[in-house]
């Protein structure tokens, strides 16, 4: 039989505190997958983890590459143009679709009705 540790319990409430994102809202959107039936503790910590650095990266990519950076801010447009820019990032294009007007929309829109009718 095994006893818990008291230096690793320290470690793994330690490591708890270094995560910003709550990890109960984590679980929830793994169990919303059909897939998932139970979720391993060390599984949730590091997605958790892992979800939180990816946030963070995204976050400072575009900060680096968005038009912000005089100003110290971080807009919708920063993060979709690096998302439609950067290799790394453009699975999330459909998630962050670049920002257009209603009318460009419309226009686009008869635009392409247009060519339709061409055919």
């Amino acid at each position: 039989m095994s006893q818990n540790n008291p230096d690793q319990d320290d470690q793994t409430s330690g490591a708890k505190k270094t995560i910003s994102l709550p990890i109960s809202r984590v679980r929830l959107i793994m169990k919303s997958s059909p897939d998932v039936s139970s979720i391993n503790q060390d599984a949730l910590f590091l997605t958790t983890k892992a979800t939180e650095l990816f946030v963070q990266h995204l976050a400072l990519s575009s900060f680096n590459n968005g038009a912000g950076k005089g100003n110290n801010s971080l807009s919708y447009s920063d993060l979709a143009k690096t998302a439609e820019e950067t290799e790394t990032f453009h699975f999330l294009t459909d998630i962050l679709p670049k920002k257009i007007l209603a009318r460009d929309y419309l226009k686009s829109l008869e635009q392409m009705q247009e060519e339709k009718a061409d055919f």
